[in-house]
């Protein structure tokens, strides 16, 4: 604010002008409640306030409250003109400022000088960051059932847990994640994420597997289903070879995570000879000196077998962690550093429509906006702040006549030599 105090019996009286206040930075918040980014889908635009104005008597304007986003765990945001991952947020009550704000202007008690001992420059408030992002969730679940459509994923998850996923004879009865809290005797717990079926060509956009693949980055052991029964008159183990391949193509890490290799459907006729034969064909397949993933026969129906697998899969977790990158190793509140696109201080171009000579660029663009224009001082300042960085020097160059228009953002000026 440009403000004098005058004041009877006060002798010294001057620029008593106030500061504004500092704007909202913009927070993204892991909200537990969360669980979808749907609140995204229609409401794309956040901003946060502005800081209130200086007042007289150097008061300084109120600063805004940050405007806080909630976002579900397992967000990772990225800055889509960059591609550059902003953060991961996996955590409750995680905090990312994603957009900072700017600090409210100065009032004219700091432009006071000896020669110029009541001035009348004030100055805007710095702009805020702009930045656009995209928002994807990925399901935090300790454990992820993998397989091809059909292999019991589903079943074995309502069983072992509360959940009740929709259970069909057909292939994809599955098209989100299906989370669910196993919940052991020894007090341990874990979750799992009923994963939609893969199918060949997953990792490249075939069936549903594209888009539901991210899901297992986020997981420490993976179950992977493979139906004995031989029912639909498949292989069981082209089909284990078939999903290992997807989710190598998608992410080489994956299978350097514990897998066990669950055998399904145990109690119809054919799957005891089906897993011998599944056996034999991954002992032959192995590697001397690689890892062979161990191999439990289950029937979801039956529940033989369930306990074991459940207590082993326990065990793994207890021994098992995701990698520092994968899962920050504190909740602090994190702040993104926006960093602009490199660029030079301003650019002159000739709008031949508008007869104008255009002035770009985000310094110069930022002063502009900091120049309180109602203020035939503060207008001498910019002229000041324009000249320093040479930009008559270059209209003059560019070729610019007395009496053209110059032009910055929505303001119009003539151009003197």
């Amino acid at each position: 604010m440009v403000a004098f105090r005058r004041e009877k019996y006060v002798p010294n009286g001057g620029p008593a002008g106030g500061d504004g206040g500092r704007g909202g930075n913009v927070i993204f918040k892991v909200d537990s409640g969360m669980n979808t980014l749907m609140d995204f889908r229609y409401h794309r635009k956040f901003k946060a306030k502005n800081g209130g104005n200086g007042a007289n008597k150097s008061m300084t304007g109120r600063s805004a409250e940050d405007l806080v986003i909630p976002v579900p765990e397992g967000t990772t945001v990225t800055n889509t003109d960059t591609g550059e991952i902003v953060g991961d947020l996996v955590k409750p009550d995680q905090e990312l400022v994603v957009a900072k704000a700017g600090r409210g202007g100065r009032g004219n008690i700091h432009f006071a000088s000896p020669t110029n001992p009541a001035p009348e420059i004030a100055e805007n408030g710095e702009p805020g960051q702009e930045i656009s992002l995209s928002l994807e969730l990925k399901v935090l679940a300790d454990v992820g059932l993998v397989g091809f459509p059909s292999a019991g994923k589903s079943t074995l998850l309502s069983v072992i847990t509360s959940a009740k996923p929709k259970i069909a004879g057909y292939h994809f009865t599955t098209l989100v994640p299906n989370l669910g809290m196993v919940r052991l005797d020894d007090g341990r717990d874990f979750a799992v994420a009923d994963l939609p079926g893969l199918v060949e060509g997953a990792s490249n956009g075939v069936g549903l597997g594209f888009q539901f693949l991210r899901h297992v980055e986020r997981t420490r052991v993976i179950l992977h289903l493979v139906d004995m029964s031989g029912l639909e008159g498949r292989n069981p183990f082209e089909d284990y070879l078939a999903i290992n391949k997807e989710l190598k193509q998608y992410d080489e890490r994956i299978l350097k995570r514990p897998q066990i290799v669950v055998a399904t459907k145990m109690d119809l006729p054919d799957s005891e000879d089906n897993l011998q034969e599944f056996r034999s064909q991954l002992d032959e397949h192995v590697a001397a000196g690689e890892h062979k993933p161990e191999i439990f026969p289950i029937s979801s129906v039956t529940h033989t077998g369930l306990t074991e697998l459940i207590r082993k899969t326990a065990d793994l977790l207890d021994t098992t962690k995701l990698s520092d990158m994968e899962k920050p190793e504190d909740n602090s509140t994190k702040e993104y550093e926006y960093k602009p696109a490199e660029s030079s201080d301003f650019h002159i171009e000739y709008d031949k429509e508008y007869e104008s000579w255009v002035i770009s660029g985000e310094k110069i663009e930022k002063l502009f906006k900091m120049t309180d224009t109602e203020h035939d001082q503060s207008m001498l300042r910019f002229a000041r702040q324009m000249h320093g960085m040479g930009i008559d020097d270059a209209l003059r160059k560019a070729g610019a006549k007395d009496g053209d228009t110059v032009t910055i953002l929505d303001f119009s000026f003539t151009y003197v030599e």
